[in-house]
């Protein structure tokens, strides 16, 4: 009946649902909760007043919309907190409306008017970033651009978070990112209302952050050997090799991030990771390992130091902190009482995962350890080391966090887990009670590569960004109280620089965003993915890097009965054409299509192919020498 009305009063209506594809305009990620289309439009005018009231804590929002107003519009942007006459309204509600708690808000775009209202000032904030979607993408040029018709569709939006952590990982201990790259990668991920930046500050290739008492950490433990290739397949440097590759965060600078952080609604949550993972802290003072011989080790440059296979993990050089060592207990208290005045956040990561635990195991004091306190097994050992963590932790007032390894041997009385080898340690630990983050491998690791190997830069795994789309962070058979939320994690290993982190994050990250945002019942690939496209021409935009591996096909093949292929290709999205070619050329639409599984001609050596979306190449040109193909046939 509503709706009758309002197409009475000539407003055409479009509410969206997850089936439809996205209405021009109106391609929102992650997806609101609720959102009506009605005709008409906002044109933003060139001298634009922004109602933002006294509050202090919307100044820092208006801030943004004004800049992002007056940037690539041009527009003139003043703030006032009173204005009758404003265009665009950023409204603190004075009794608060619970539909939409904290970080939810209410978007009224209307011909003459923008209205933005929420409860506190991050609610505001997220509305601008749902408002910047609705203008045209060129809102997202560092530079001034000309001839746009900066309007946005009416609409009336509710919206508000399914998850309180919304996160992305950005491992900054394997390659250093400077400050204003971190700063950078915090300004794509508040788009997509991202609320927590989990900064992985240590490992074995680095300490990236100032320890005052400590100072050997950075001075001795920040830097290593340049190289540059595939990492973990190194030689070993020379010793005459400068040790000058890295960098650290002064305390000055984490403070810097931390309210540039704030600034825009996101916390920083840091991680120590102990005890493995730990060979920069071991060189910068080697009495902290149970191995004789660790003033020899040096910090890692990317040579091969552990051995993956098998199913546990063994070093090759002992990276472990001691558990035995009193002295690890202290080193550590100095650590945490620092990272605990730098980050106002109240968890702190100290990691616990993938400790090898073979140097523990030739160790006289961890065998005297595992005397005195009944300790049946090494990972008894670590669990021992973790519970005393904990403690320290908890006694600066924070709340202990680790991978989900520290359930192993015994879980501590009030640890939180953040579950990565899938699920099935976050199920296990909310069983328990505890809380629980999911970043499974399945879903959420964003160094995956994400399309065949001979696209991508080589790592072991593959994660297709469907395949993110599916990730879903409460499973079926625990308390959904406890699971605080999700995120994705970006090791760099593999990654040099920012433009490749860039890279690997969108647009996976984008699914990430959804599925802890977006009500559960809303998602949907194919309407999804339209989305997606239009948010690639605002990357564009805004010159930051992402991955079209999405318009890549999938390789599979068997072996034909005279020993050629036959070759399957798999498109991820749909409406796309693939052609291709067996005779070393490079194909376009006028080659074959494929329509079905092809055989390998039986002296050819390459296959080709690129994918187009009706007349235009949409795609990679792939390269795929059949050698390879070949070699995955079991």
């Amino acid at each position: 009946m509503k709706k009758l009305s309002l197409l009475l009063c000539g407003c055409m209506v479009h509410f969206l649902s997850f089936g439809q594809v996205a209405p021009a305009g109106l391609s929102i990620i992650p997806e609101p909760v609720k959102a009506a289309r009605f005709a008409g439009q906002f044109l933003l005018p060139k001298r634009v007043i922004v109602e933002a009231g006294a509050q202090p804590e919307v100044a820092g929002v208006s801030a943004y919309l004004k800049k992002k107003l007056s940037t690539a519009p041009g527009s003139t942007v003043t703030i006032k907190t009173v204005a009758p006459t404003a265009s665009i309204r950023l409204v603190l509600n004075k009794t608060a409306d619970t539909l939409i708690g904290k970080e939810g808000y209410k978007l009224s775009v209307k011909a003459k008017k923008i209205v933005i209202r929420a409860n506190e000032a991050a609610g505001l904030f997220y509305g601008v970033q749902t408002l910047m979607q609705l203008f045209p993408s060129e809102i997202e040029s560092i530079e001034p651009v000309k001839n746009v018709k900066w309007a946005a569709p009416c609409v009336e939006i509710t919206d508000y978070p399914r998850f309180a952590w919304r996160g992305l990982m950005f491992d900054v201990a394997r390659h250093f990112f400077t400050k204003a790259e971190v700063k950078q990668y915090i300004d794509a991920m508040v788009k997509y209302k991202f609320n927590l930046l989990h900064l992985h500050l240590t490992d074995d290739e680095g300490w990236r952050v100032e320890i005052k008492s400590l100072p050997k950490l950075t001075t001795v433990g920040a830097y290593n050997v340049k190289k540059v290739g595939q990492f973990g397949t190194f030689t070993p440097p020379a010793a005459d090799e400068p040790r000058t590759y890295g960098g650290f965060y002064t305390q000055d600078d984490i403070k810097e991030l931390v309210q540039y952080a704030k600034d825009r609604f996101v916390d920083i949550l840091p991680e120590i990771d102990v005890p493995g993972h730990s060979l920069a802290a071991v060189v910068a003072y080697p009495e902290l390992s149970c191995t004789p011989g660790a003033d020899k080790y040096v910090v890692n440059s990317g040579e091969p130091f552990m051995n993956w296979n098998g199913p546990h993990n063994t070093a090759i050089v002992d990276n472990t902190l001691c558990p035995a060592n009193e002295n690890v207990y202290t080193f550590l208290d100095k650590v945490v009482t620092e990272i605990a005045q730098l980050f106002p956040f109240g968890y702190i990561h100290m990691g616990g995962d993938e400790c090898a635990k073979n140097f523990w195991e030739q160790s006289d004091a961890i065998k005297a350890l595992m005397t005195r306190e009944n300790l049946k097994t090494q990972q008894e050992v670590q669990s021992y080391f973790e519970k005393r963590l904990e403690k320290i932790v908890e006694s600066k007032g924070k709340k202990f966090m680790g991978w989900d390894e520290i359930i192993e041997g015994g879980l501590g009385p009030n640890a939180a887990v953040m579950s990565w080898r899938g699920i099935k340690g976050g199920i296990e630990a909310a069983k328990m009670g505890h809380e629980v983050v999911m970043s499974p491998t399945t879903f959420a690791y964003l160094d995956y590569m994400q399309s065949d190997r001979v696209n991508e830069t080589k790592i072991y795994a593959t994660l297709r960004l469907s395949k993110s789309y599916e990730f879903e962070p409460v499973p079926d058979s625990v308390d959904a109280k406890l699971i605080k939320g999700g995120q994705a994690n970006l090791w760099t290993e593999q990654v040099y620089n920012i433009r490749q982190a860039e890279y690997m994050t969108w647009p996976r990250g984008m699914a990430i965003a959804e599925s802890v945002w977006s009500p559960k019942e809303k998602k949907n690939w194919n309407y999804f993915f339209g989305k997606v496209e239009k948010q690639f021409n605002r990357f564009d935009e805004a010159e930051t890097k992402y991955a079209p591996s999405v318009y890549d096909p999938s390789f599979t093949a068997v072996r034909n009965p005279d020993n050629t292929l036959k070759i399957t290709l798999t498109n991820e999205v749909e409406g796309l054409d693939i052609y291709y070619s067996f005779d070393n050329s490079f194909p376009d639409r006028f080659y074959p299509k494929y329509t079905g599984p092809i055989d390998a001609p039986k002296d050819a050596t390459t296959l080709r192919v690129i994918t187009y979306r009706g007349k235009k190449p949409i795609g990679r040109m792939v390269t795929m020498p059949l050698s390879e193909l070949n070699s995955r046939i079991k």
